[in-house]
Order: C-alpha cells, then sequence, then structure tokens
C-alpha cells in the first residue's frame, strides 16, 4: 500500500475485524475538509445520521469537493470509502460548518459513528480562504483562538448526544483544535476520550504545555508528522510525536495524500529532516524575542495587503491580475510609516536567522531529543522524543 487511497481500496477488514488506528484517522481526518452542508445532519437537527456509503450519489459529488485541494485525488479516496466494508458503514452526524470575517473564524466539525458504538469528532483543518490562515497566524500572539473555543463546544455536545468511547483527531489545525479540545472539555467527557490523533497540527504556547490539562491527556495523544514537517512544528512543539514519510517535498509533504503506507500502517522515519529543524529554530527564536503585541502588529499588517485584492480565498490569488499588484503595492504604502518598516525590518530578520541556522543544522542530523532548551530565545523544550 502506498497512500491513504490505496489503503481505503484495499483494507477489506471491518474495524470490528481490525481495530481503529491512526492511518483511518487520517482518512477520517481528510474526509472532514468535504462540504456536508445539506448532506448530514447538524446538532439541532432531529435527523438520523448518514451512511458514508449512501453519499455515493452523483448529484452530491460536485458540492461536497467543491473548493478542496487536491479534487482528483479527494474524489478517488471518497469512491474508495463508499465501497469500502471498513469505511461505507460508517455513519456520520452533528455537522457544523461556520466561515465568520468579523471575529475571523473557520470552524467545521462532523461526528463519525463507529461499528462498535466509538465515535470518532473530527475537525477540519485549514481550508482555502484566507480567514482561516489568519486565524492560523494569530495562534502566534493570541490563545485561544476562536475556532479552539469553538471546538471545546462542539466536543461537549457531541459527547452528551453519544455514548461510549470517543477518539478525537484532525489534520493541520484540526489536529491542533482535537488535542484542546480534548484537554479544555469537561471531566465526563475528557474520561471518556481513549485517543487524540494530531495528523501536523501546529503546536502551542509554552504555558498550555504546563497546564494540569495538558497532562491529563498527555499520554492518549498521538501526534504524527511528516519528515519535513513545518505546520507541525509550528510554536512550541512539546507532544511526543512519531514521523512518517513522504513522498513530496518539504512544506508539500503537508499533505496527507503524500504519506507512505505499507502492511496497514505508516511508515516511519526516524528524525525530522534538518531543513524542518532549521525553519521550527528560526520561527521559535523569532516568536521568542519579540512581544505579542508586534507579532499581532506584523501579520495583521500582512493580512491587510493581502485583503487589498479582494480575494477571499486561496484559489482567487490565481486570479489576481497585473492590475492588481498595484493595489497590493498601494496597500503596503498606505501602512502608516513606522508600521512599514517594521515589517520589512522583521521580514528581513528572519531571513538572516534562517540563514545563520543553516550552516549548523545542516552539518549533523538532529534527533528531536537533542534540541536545545534554554532560556535565551532559543529553541524551546521538545517534552519527550520521537518514538
Amino acid at each position: 500500500m502506498k497512500d491513504i487511497i490505496e489503503y481505503a481500496e484495499k483494507e477489506l477488514r471491518t474495524i470490528d475485524e481490525k481495530p481503529f488506528n491512526s492511518v483511518d484517522s487520517l482518512i477520517l481526518s481528510q474526509f472532514a475538509y468535504f462540504n456536508f452542508d445539506g448532506l448530514i445532519p447538524g446538532p439541532e437537527d432531529n435527523a438520523p445520521p448518514v451512511r458514508i456509503g449512501d453519499l455515493y450519489k452523483a448529484e452530491y459529488f460536485s458540492s461536497m469537493l467543491n473548493g478542496l485541494f487536491y479534487i482528483d485525488k479527494n474524489r478517488r479516496l471518497f469512491f474508495a470509502m463508499a465501497a469500502s466494508p471498513r469505511f461505507r458503514d460508517i455513519k456520520m452526524n452533528y455537522y457544523v460548518n461556520k466561515l465568520d470575517y468579523e471575529s475571523e473564524k473557520q470552524f467545521s466539525a462532523v461526528t463519525y459513528l463507529l461499528p462498535d458504538e466509538t465515535c470518532f469528532v473530527a475537525y477540519r483543518g485549514t481550508d482555502m480562504s484566507f480567514v482561516g490562515w489568519k486565524e492560523d497566524f494569530n495562534m502566534v500572539y493570541k490563545s485561544p483562538i476562536p475556532s479552539q473555543e469553538e471546538g471545546v463546544e462542539y466536543l461537549n455536545a457531541a459527547a452528551g448526544k453519544t455514548s461510549g468511547g470517543i477518539i478525537v483527531g484532525g489534520h493541520s489545525k484540526g489536529g491542533n483544535i482535537a488535542v484542546y479540545s480534548s484537554m479544555y472539555c469537561s471531566h465526563p467527557v475528557r474520561d471518556r476520550i481513549t485517543a487524540v490523533y494530531s495528523h501536523d497540527g501546529p503546536g502551542f504556547k509554552e504555558d498550555i504545555f504546563k497546564s494540569s490539562a495538558f497532562m491529563e491527556i498527555k499520554d492518549r495523544i498521538h501526534k504524527i508528522i511528516p519528515q519535513s514537517s513545518i505546520i507541525g512544528m509550528l510554536l512550541q512543539v512539546q507532544e511526543n510525536y512519531q514521523v512518517v514519510e513522504s513522498k513530496r517535498f518539504w512544506i508539500m509533504q503537508h499533505d496527507p495524500f503524500s504519506w507512505i503506507i505499507e502492511k496497514g500502517d505508516f511508515r516511519y522515519a526516524k528524525t525530522v529532516a534538518n531543513s524542518s529543524l532549521n525553519v521550527n529554530h528560526t520561527i521559535n527564536q523569532w516568536l521568542n524575542g519579540i512581544s505579542a503585541e508586534k507579532r499581532e502588529l506584523f501579520i495583521d499588517a500582512l493580512y491587510h495587503v493581502i485583503s487589498s485584492t479582494n480575494a477571499k480565498s486561496v484559489s482567487d490569488l490565481s486570479e489576481v491580475r497585473i492590475s492588481d499588484l498595484a493595489t497590493i503595492l498601494k496597500a503596503f504604502r498606505n501602512i502608516d510609516r513606522e508600521t512599514r518598516k517594521f515589517v520589512v525590518q522583521t521580514l528581513r530578520e528572519l531571513i538572516v536567522l534562517y540563514v545563520r541556522n543553516l550552516s549548523p543544522l545542516s552539518k549533523r542530523t538532529v534527533r528531536p531529543s537533542s534540541l536545545p532548551s534554554d532560556n535565551s530565545g532559543n529553541l524551546r523544550a521538545i517534552d519527550g522524543t520521537a518514538k
């Protein structure tokens, strides 16, 4: 087996015959990116759940796949799931999809009802909307972000409508929300959680990892990142993690379809690549050397410039014309002089930091357990090593 598509096509054993695993979690987390508006009942709807196999209708395909990255791969994955005895009888319920420009929130979640009466609560990662990306960047100066708070409410509500064990997971930002929600949900709900999966999800600020809430679920967290992880290594990464091999290069390894699978599980690597450690080191040095107020100023200024194009999603950027470049330049010039100077200086410092960190890391292979830990503004400690 090479990827999640082939796994879904060839793994014919049901979850009763082969227990739920991390590959299943990644597949259901990826499926959570699909658009189920009007197809899956919401938390307040008095309607029965929907089988994955029953979604296999031609009239649904267009809306379900609308706006997704890698449409062809997602279509193949869905076809395999709808036909598979492992996935087709899984039921879906309590679908939520919210996009709020004012509060800069992009949130979506769905609950899968597994045959063994366990439920899998899946949080969608960042979609193609700029609001979603802006909310991700807000993590560098703000905690909690709106989606994390919404995630806690959703988990409590979904748990109140189900019984039995709970598995929580997600890819990218969805993985971060899965961990956060599992930490701060009600105690009765937390006691029912058997596993939390974060597939290349960002970390948290240091105070989160020192909290009693994190310590309570720490041993139930399964964090999986690709060798050249960028997203999953962001912020103060302190969760134990496993490293999976990928068929793609650098940041493109964030793509779940690139993760290599063999013999029904991921093909694991010993450690992350030096390039990933370098980016992580650089970003954390920057974060530790700048105040939360200045982080917010930097992020807001860049977002203001991008928003000047009136693009609402990443795909809209492909339609940006030469004439729009003048609008972008004008928007940047309209930023007050001090802020503009600060943005340029910050970008320059990030580049200098990256180049400066490049040399020492390129000369050795660094395992997660050997990363520096100090109080001088360098990379913070990682609590645990790669498994």
